[in-house]
C-alpha cells in the first residue's frame, strides 16, 4: 500500500500518526508538494479525483481519501492494537469523541491557522482576518473546554488511548506554528499532550 502525504497538514497527520500507533511500518508513505500543486496533476487526480490528501492507494489499485475513512479500513485489516473500539458501545463512545475532537477542536483551530498565518496564503487564496479571529477565539474557548473534560480521565474518549486522541492533536498541533501549545492555563490538557508525546503516534513526523 502507499499512503499519499504532505508536511504539517492535519488530515495527513491524522492518519500518519493512526500509522505509526498501529506499527505499520510496511505502508509506503509518499509526500507531495501542495504549495507546489503535486496534488493536482493529472496523474493524481487519478488516484484521489478531489486532489484530496491523505489518499490510500491499496496493492490493486483502488484508493481511499478521507482521513477517518483510511483509518477505519486499517483498523478493519489490522484491529491491534485497537483505537476505534471493542464492542458496539465503545464504537460508538470512542467515534462520538473523535466527532466532538474533529469539529470542535481540530477544525476551528484550522481554519484559524488558514485563515491567519501568511505562509498558508499560497493554500488559502482568501484568506479573511476576520475568520481568523472568530475561529481563534472559537479554538480557544474548546481548548479550555477539553482542559476542563480531562480533568477526571487520562486521554479524551476515556482510560484509554483512541484515535479521538490523534485528532485533537492533529488539529492544536497546527497552531504551533501561531507558537500556541497548551500552557500551565491548561493543566490538564497540557498533561495529556505531554503523555501522547511519549507514544509512538506522538512520534511520527510532522
Amino acid at each position: 500500500m502507499k499512503l499519499y502525504i504532505a508536511p504539517y497538514a492535519p488530515n495527513p497527520r491524522r492518519v500518519t500518526m493512526f500509522v505509526a500507533e498501529k506499527g505499520l511500518d510496511q505502508i509506503e508513505q509518499i509526500t507531495l508538494n501542495l504549495v507546489g500543486g503535486e496534488h493536482k496533476t493529472d496523474d493524481f487526480r487519478k488516484k484521489s479525483p478531489l486532489a484530496q490528501i491523505p489518499t490510500l492507494e491499496l496493492d490493486d489499485g483502488r484508493t481511499l481519501t478521507e482521513s477517518r475513512a483510511i483509518c477505519t479500513y486499517l483498523e478493519a485489516i489490522h484491529p491491534e492494537p485497537n483505537l476505534m473500539g471493542r464492542d458496539a458501545y465503545e464504537r460508538g463512545f470512542i467515534e462520538m469523541w473523535d466527532r466532538r475532537a474533529e469539529y470542535l477542536i481540530t477544525l476551528p483551530f484550522m481554519l484559524w491557522m488558514r485563515h491567519g498565518f501568511p505562509a498558508l496564503a499560497a493554500l488559502e487564496k482568501n484568506q479573511n482576518a476576520g475568520v481568523a479571529e472568530y475561529y481563534e477565539t472559537q479554538a480557544k474557548r474548546m481548548a479550555q473546554w477539553f482542559d476542563r473534560e480531562l480533568a477526571d480521565r487520562e486521554w479524551i474518549a476515556g482510560d484509554r488511548f483512541t484515535i479521538a486522541d490523534i485528532t485533537a492533536a492533529c488539529g492544536m498541533d497546527f497552531a504551533k506554528m501561531a507558537k500556541w501549545r497548551p500552557d500551565d492555563s491548561l493543566p490538564n490538557l497540557k498533561r495529556w499532550r505531554a503523555a501522547l508525546a511519549e507514544r509512538p503516534a506522538g512520534k511520527a513526523p510532522a
